[in-house]
Formats: C-alpha cells, structure tokens, sequence
C-alpha cells in the first residue's frame, strides 16, 4: 500500500512539473487511475500468460491421447498376430504373385477414417496410385476398393471414375472375423477381377510399419498358373476328396483366401494406425512441452522488465519528492 501511494505520489509530481494544464484539471474525477485500462506492460503479459494457458491444455490432450491408442493398440495386436496364422496358408498352398499379368486389377486401399496419424495413409495412397499406373493400358484395367475415410478424400479427387466400391466407419465395432468376410463377400458380388491387390501397412512396433501388399488371384487365374508350371506348380500334386471339382475347390479357396487377407490387412493397419498415433502425439506433447518452456522464459522476462520498470519509476519519483 505504501508503494503504491508513493507510486502514485512520483506520478502525479512528475505530471505536475511537466504539465502547462492546470492541478485542478488533472484531478478531475473522469481522468482517476482507477478508471484506466491496463497498460501496454500489463497487456502483453496478459497474452503470453493465455498463450501459455492454451499451450498446456493442448499437451493435456495429446498425452490423454497417446494413452487412448496405447489402450486401443493392446487390444488389437493380440488379434492381428493371431490372424496371421490364417493367410500364411493360403500364401504357401496359392502363393502371392505381385508380378502376375492379368488383364482385371482390383486394387483394395486399406486405409483409417481418422487422421492424426502420421503419414500411414498417404504412404497406402501412394502405393495405390502406383499399382493404378502399373496396371492400366490399353489391354488392361484397373479399378479401386477403398476402405477408410482417408484414403476416400484423396483418391476421390483424380480417380473418382475409377472407384467401384467405398466402404467407412469399419473400425466404428470391434473388429471381428464375421463383419470383415461379409465385406469381402459383398466385393467379391460386386467387382469383376482377375487380381485383387490389397494394400495396408504391416505392424511391426510402435514406431515402425511396412507397407504391404498381398495378392489374391481369382480361381480362373489360379488354374491358369498351375496349367502353366509357374509358381502355382505343385497344386495338382493335392488329391482332391469328396464330389467337388477342381474349379469349385479353387473358387471356395480364392473367396476364403481374400476373408482371411482382407481381416489380417484391416487388423495390421489398425495396429499401425494406433501406434502411428502414438508416436505422433508423443511427438507433439513433447512439442508442447518445448513452446511452454519459451513460453514461461518470455514470460519471466517480459515481468522482469515490467517490475523494474516500475521500480525505476518510483524511485524516481521518490527522487524528485525528496528535491
């Protein structure tokens, strides 16, 4: 209180030797120090301090979301290294040929419907638009299945007449073997192919993922290859038991093939989306954290000069009460 009373002592001498207006005018009621706004010291201090305030409320959200995926990621990687064991088979029995030459090229883009996860989906489009390019010609046609927001938004700018089928919101339920083959039954209805290339980032941990693609060849396509000694070859060398033939058994073999794929590539991709978005928002909190030290030291700074500024005032006017 003492200060403050010498404060405004300092200011009002100061102003009454400087000043050619009268005392009276001065003290009119209208003009009171109480009455006027913060001044330019006070305003800037105001706007690193809020600054400061939003900077630590958007790191509470990144660190309660790089928990959320933790939590999430638990949970999915136990069912995605169980259902590797599904397509392995498939892979050793039908093989998986990303070099085969058909004329009918489905590709299948596995990708999230949320964001803030890296660049997993851009690295999934990309892959996508250059298996497009590959098999695209004169002779051949290729077309696109899309599951996930993502890869919808970028794809549907430059290839909007090329997509036959968009699926979103796959990750709204838990992830299940049942809803994944009826999607894949319900492609499988709608889309002619002689190959279907499904491309999807493979888990391999936290920070790291590979982009993958799995091939799955239509029955006409597999018979083909094995009639021709390619690396299909050895499929004759199985007996075949019971009244089915051979095309019925590799048309049920092709669909079963393309259920187990599709559910390890969705559940692979979830995995990779999930750690993705850790890493990311590890990075950002950590971000956050680095801007709030600045932040503070601006702040710390910027008081700094105002109280001693303020001191250099009072103790001038202390000055010229004692002259």
């Amino acid at each position: 209180m003492a200060m403050a009373a010498l404060r405004r002592e300092g200011r009002r001498f100061a102003t009454h030797l400087l000043s050619p207006r009268p005392i009276a005018a001065i003290r009119s009621p209208s003009v009171s120090e109480e009455d006027v706004p913060l001044g330019v010291r006070n305003i800037s201090t105001q706007v690193v301090r809020n600054r400061m305030k939003s900077v630590k409320n958007i790191q509470k959200i990144t660190k309660a979301m790089k928990m959320v995926a933790a939590s999430k990621l638990r949970a999915i990687q136990n069912k995605a290294e169980n259902s590797r064991g599904l397509w392995q088979p498939f892979t050793a029995l039908l093989g998986d040929s990303p070099s085969v030459v058909v004329k009918k090229n489905v590709v299948v883009t596995v990708s999230s419907d949320k964001g803030l996860c890296g660049g997993i989906n851009s690295t999934s489009v990309k892959i996508s638009k250059g298996l497009h390019k590959l098999n695209s010609g004169p002779d051949k046609e290729s077309k696109y299945v899309i599951l996930g927001e993502k890869a919808k938004a970028q794809l549907i700018r430059d290839s909007k007449k090329d997509i036959e089928i968009i699926i979103t919101e796959l990750q709204k339920n838990p992830l299940n073997y049942t809803q994944v083959s009826v999607l894949a039954d319900d492609i499988l209805k709608n889309v002619e192919f002689d190959a279907l290339r499904i491309v999807f980032n493979k888990f391999h941990s936290v920070v790291s993922f590979l982009p993958t693609v799995s091939t799955v060849l239509s029955p006409e396509v597999v018979e083909r290859e094995a009639e021709s000694g390619g690396k299909l070859g050895d499929l004759d060398s199985y007996e075949i038991e019971g009244g089915e033939t051979k095309g019925e058994i590799l048309q049920n073999l092709a669909e079963f093939q393309f259920s187990c794929v599709m559910f390890n590539a969705v559940l692979e991709n979830a995995c990779s989306e999930q750690g993705a978005r850790m890493s990311a928002m590890d990075s950002s909190s950590r971000n956050a954290g680095e801007m709030l030290d600045r932040l503070t030291l601006t702040y710390n700074r910027t008081r700094q000069a105002s109280i001693t500024t303020e001191l250099t005032e009072i103790i001038s006017g202390a000055s010229a009460l004692e002259g």
